[in-house]
């Protein structure tokens, strides 16, 4: 194919992506206020499973109710005339995005799978469900264990009782966006770490070496998308950490296999 073959091959992908994206975005735009209700403000009510669950351990464990968790009550205020209309489009294409990802990559794998060796297909096997599942693993932990937390943290930290808490309701919005799909993208990384070792960017040896490093990257990045809480950071810097040591793994096993491939099998020369 040509350059401007491929471009046109990319086109095609780009546009089945869009559409993918349109088609789950009108069901977020039709049903705004039950997502909105129901999942968005979901680590506000006091019937979160989150919630719930923890406070059911914690009298499983003879805690009586210390990992109880009453959701502080949050206010939120629109100042904007088109203001809750452009949450909904927002809304509507956040989710569009976040349920398409599978078929997106789909698409986004059709493209690069052409241009591949045969041992990195076979190397490859199974990329599509890993890459989702890694995608909404991160998601789903955001969602149920950070969100809540931080959301708490911020709505019920104050410094004067002068000042009351009010938030804008696309400042809420942006947060949620910026948790989920932050964590979603960096729950990616045993994945990167496989391509980079296969294409010899990356050893499980480096890694190893530089682990000192990556813990305080870690524990940077943590202070970064959590408030200034210990508890909250611990909750990010652990998952990432246990990440990097899969990854750690995964590179070595990368690195095995390619190695395997490598060799050729000795023949003896007594039957040859």
């Amino acid at each position: 194919m040509s350059f401007f073959d491929h471009l046109e091959d990319l086109r095609w992908h780009i546009i089945r992506s869009v559409l993918a994206i349109s088609v789950f975005s009108i069901f977020g735009f039709v049903y705004t206020k039950e997502i909105l209700d129901n999942v968005i403000f979901g680590p506000t009510n006091a019937n979160f499973p989150s919630y719930i669950l923890m406070c059911k351990v914690s009298h499983w464990v003879g805690m009586g109710d210390k990992l109880c968790i009453t959701p502080v009550k949050v206010q939120f205020q629109n100042f904007k005339m088109a203001g809750q209309i452009m949450l909904q489009f927002k809304l509507a294409f956040i989710l569009g995005l976040v349920l398409a990802f599978p078929y997106i990559f789909w698409e986004f794998w059709r493209f690069i799978k052409p241009a591949l060796k045969d041992r990195e297909l076979k190397g490859a096997r199974g990329i599509i469900f890993w890459v989702s599942f890694q995608f909404f693993l991160g998601v789903a932990f955001s969602y149920f264990l950070m969100a809540p937390f931080t959301i708490n943290f911020l709505a019920g930290y104050t410094v004067t009782d002068k000042a009351v808490n009010q938030f804008f309701l696309d400042d809420y919005f942006s947060l949620m966006t910026q948790i989920i799909l932050g964590m979603g993208v960096l729950f990616e990384l045993p994945i990167l770490v496989f391509f980079l070792t296969k294409i010899g960017l990356l050893t499980p040896d480096f890694m190893r070496s530089y682990r000192r490093h990556a813990i305080v990257v870690i524990l940077v990045l943590a202070a970064v998308i959590t408030p200034p809480d210990v508890v909250d950071q611990l909750i990010v810097f652990t998952p990432l950490y246990l990440l990097y040591e899969i990854s750690i793994f995964i590179s070595k096993k990368a690195l095995k296999d390619m190695d395997d491939s490598d060799r050729r099998p000795v023949v003896d020369e007594e039957w040859s």
